[in-house]
């Protein structure tokens, strides 16, 4: 399908006929879809950057756990059909078909900034030469914090140990060269180059192959918070050569708020006792570990990162919501339909003449960059702008100081979601 440009291409038929044509059409209606209680009608749910819509299989797989556990007890973590006791792998192969690596690579556990903190523990391994973390500026919260606190944890100096990569003048994402650049400038001294897959503030999709490569040329480690990337876009962490990587499960992955995370070691790193990590009981060799014996053996892989035993609930909802992407056919696919469904709300921004002086769009406009959103950069009352939009059943997300995002994602939004959005904006802008 393509979306040339018609005569009635920013009408509501228009949108329809695209709909009509989407060969992922029918997966829309496998979510639930919030109101708008003035009107009944479905929101326009444009904040999957955020958190994800529920998948409706949801409630059945976390069921099915709950009368596993009434029937079995503790004998639930050994008898078919869950055995809890290695749940975490019914979630391995979709993982690691998610982020293009190896089942050995991936395990799911814990929370984002959680494995942030283990991942960082074995990765970052500062000297007195080699001590600095390179760091998107004005990275999310979270990142910037464990930076902070990881960089002290060693003795160093966020002030001096943290080089913030930061636009040009006047511009608002980063150049691939500027990147290139800060690494081999900072090269002899940098121990870790940790960068978002995609930037949660303005939607740019980064180089990650480029970035590793640079990172490694001067003797850093390498790794990637992917909470924007995975389930937005294509990923094949295991050929790129990353060292780690971690990402949530609650953005487009739609598994539910505070979901379980997941982590990808590269398999170089597989069977080195010998990094420092925080250990785990579950992280200990399963040939053994019920032994219950002293002196930690990390089980091989990405499983050796473990601290406890399975998540199940959160896990089963994970599982549910997983199942949903390879039963749409992955991540190609979905991307397929993402830079349509992307492109197709950028036209109509821009035909409808919606973008001023005092609203851009500062996500870059080559596809190969960037995800499923578009940052709306808002000139003056940005806030009760957005406001007016969520009155008018727009769920979209507002980052501070100035900036609304918009997220059409491909499992669950429509062009006529795209559509209905820019007909608001106009209405209200």
């Amino acid at each position: 399908m393509t979306l040339t440009s018609t005569a009635d291409s920013t009408t509501r038929n228009h949108a329809r006929a695209l709909d009509a044509a989407d060969p992922l059409r029918g997966f829309r209606e496998r979510f639930h879809v919030p109101t708008h209680p003035p009107t009944g009608e479905a929101v326009v749910y444009l904040t999957g950057n955020s958190l994800g819509l529920q998948p409706r299989a949801a409630a059945e797989y976390v069921r099915a756990e709950l009368a596993h556990w009434a029937e079995h007890g503790v004998e639930g973590h050994f008898r078919e059909p869950s055995q809890w006791v290695d749940y975490h792998r019914f979630l391995t192969e979709p993982l690691a078909r998610l982020v293009g690596a190896k089942p050995s690579e991936v395990v799911a556990m814990n929370t984002l900034t959680v494995n942030l903190h283990l991942l960082l523990i074995s990765f970052y391994r500062p000297t007195r030469q080699r001590y600095k973390l390179l760091l998107e500026g004005g990275a999310f919260p979270s990142d910037q914090y464990a930076a902070e606190s990881q960089v002290r944890l060693h003795g160093f100096d966020p002030a001096d140990a943290i080089v913030e990569l930061l636009p040009r003048p006047g511009e608002h994402t980063l150049r691939p060269d500027d990147i290139e650049a800060t690494i081999r400038e900072h090269g002899g001294t940098l121990a870790t180059v940790l960068l978002g897959g995609v930037n949660y503030y303005t939607g740019q999709f980064f180089d990650m192959a480029a970035i590793t490569r640079w990172g490694h040329e001067v003797g850093a480690t390498v790794g990637f918070d992917l909470a924007h990337a995975a389930g937005n876009v294509p990923l094949r962490l295991h050929e790129w050569g990353a060292d780690f990587a971690c990402w949530c499960s609650y953005k487009y992955l739609n598994s539910g708020p505070g979901g379980v995370s997941g982590v990808f070691v590269h398999e170089r790193h597989a069977h080195r006792p010998d990094l420092p990590r925080l250990a785990g009981w579950w992280g200990h060799d399963p040939a053994v570990r019920f032994r219950m014996e002293a002196g930690f053996r990390p089980a091989p892989g990405a499983e050796g990162w473990q601290l406890s035993n399975a998540q199940v609930l959160p896990m089963a909802l994970h599982r549910a919501a997983l199942a949903v992407v390879d039963d749409a056919g992955g991540m190609t696919v979905l991307r397929e339909k993402s830079v349509r469904l992307t492109a197709y709300l950028e036209r109509l921004l821009h035909e409808l003449q919606l973008l001023t002086d005092t609203l851009d769009i500062i996500t870059p406009t080559d596809p190969a960059q960037r995800g499923a959103q578009l940052s709306l950069l808002v000139g003056t009352d940005g806030r009760a702008l957005f406001d007016a939009l969520t009155a008018e059943g727009v769920v979209a997300d507002w980052r501070e100081p100035n900036v609304i995002r918009i997220a059409p994602v491909p499992l669950y939004n429509s062009f006529e979601d795209c559509w209905r959005f820019a007909d608001v904006l106009r209405r209200v802008v």
